[in-house]
């Protein structure tokens, strides 16, 4: 296996293995659902807010070097068309980048841990959940990313659980505003890991990672990613009715031109990082804009 000289050190490598670019897809789910419990509360509890974004974060950041680590000792990045990955390039040991993903869910559970006793001790359950979740994505011995269930779990935990949570923990309830802008989220981070799979479908095909670009196909897959880009959309709408500053969502409309038009005309391998990365940005900027348009409200 080669290594790429150019590759960076030290802490660069680790912060390129924890894969910055796709934090928004954490951030997102906080903004909205922090800001539908806040508004219809009346008032933002900070430190519950900052808790909850830790959390998430810090499971993005474990999941990230799981799937690093679990696929790099699997095989699925043998034949790597995305960016660099620590365990597969031979940069980092496996173990060591294991250890990094369970350094960051430890610390995504201890500020769990904290938020739960601050508001209800039950969320514990959720928490554990969720950590259990991002550990089995590409880990355990029937990893459910190799099934082609890593949308649909993503819609789950970064969309439904990261909202309406962020939301409960305002509230003490989650407002209907809160369901719906799970949705919204919930489909552009579905649309982010599309993304990552329709770019690694071929080699993923080759490891027998049956992720749903590979299930569906070429066609199936780009068309995957159109629908959760429309539903979310849809979403905002159906937000509106209930908020209708929350309708601001919509001026992110344009940012998703790009990456749609870049998946429907075929772009493949490198050519869909830039589609994966304006996706984040869609995702992070319309969340914004929902957040604002609630607290608005």
């Amino acid at each position: 296996m080669t290594v790429d000289t150019e590759a960076p050190g030290g802490a660069r490598l680790w912060l390129t293995g924890a894969r910055p670019r796709t934090l928004g897809a954490a951030v997102a789910p906080v903004l909205v659902g922090t800001a539908a419990g806040s508004s219809a509360a009346g008032q933002l509890l900070v430190v519950r807010g900052v808790l909850a974004l830790a959390v998430a974060v810090a499971l993005q950041v474990g999941v990230n070097y799981a799937n690093d680590y679990s696929d790099g000792v699997r095989g699925a990045d043998a034949e790597r068309v995305g960016p660099l990955r620590l365990t597969a390039s031979g940069l980092v040991p496996p173990a060591a980048v294991r250890r990094a993903a369970l350094g960051a869910f430890a610390v995504a559970a201890v500020v769990g841990l904290a938020l739960s006793l601050l508001v209800e001790p039950w969320l514990i359950l959720v928490g554990a959940a969720a950590i259990a979740a991002a550990a089995l994505y590409t880990g355990g011995p029937r990893p459910y990313g190799y099934l082609g269930l890593g949308e649909a779990m993503v819609l789950v935990f970064f969309g439904f659980v990261a909202t309406a949570g962020s939301a409960y923990v305002q509230l003490g309830r989650v407002p209907a505003a809160a369901w719906w802008g799970s949705a919204a989220v919930g489909l552009l981070a579905a649309a982010v890991l599309a993304t990552n799979n329709i770019r690694d479908r071929v080699g993923d095909a080759r490891a027998g990672k049956r992720t749903l670009a590979v299930r569906l196909g070429e066609r199936g897959g780009r068309l995957l990613y159109v629908v959760c880009v429309v539903g979310a959309f849809a979403a905002v709408v159906a937000l509106g009715t209930l908020h209708p500053w929350a309708l601001l969502g919509l001026v992110a409309l344009p940012l998703a031109v790009p990456p749609v038009r870049l998946v429907l005309r075929g772009a493949s391998g490198p050519a869909l990082i830039p589609a994966l990365v304006a996706t984040v940005r869609l995702e992070l900027v319309a969340a914004a804009l929902i957040a604002l348009g609630l607290w608005i409200s």
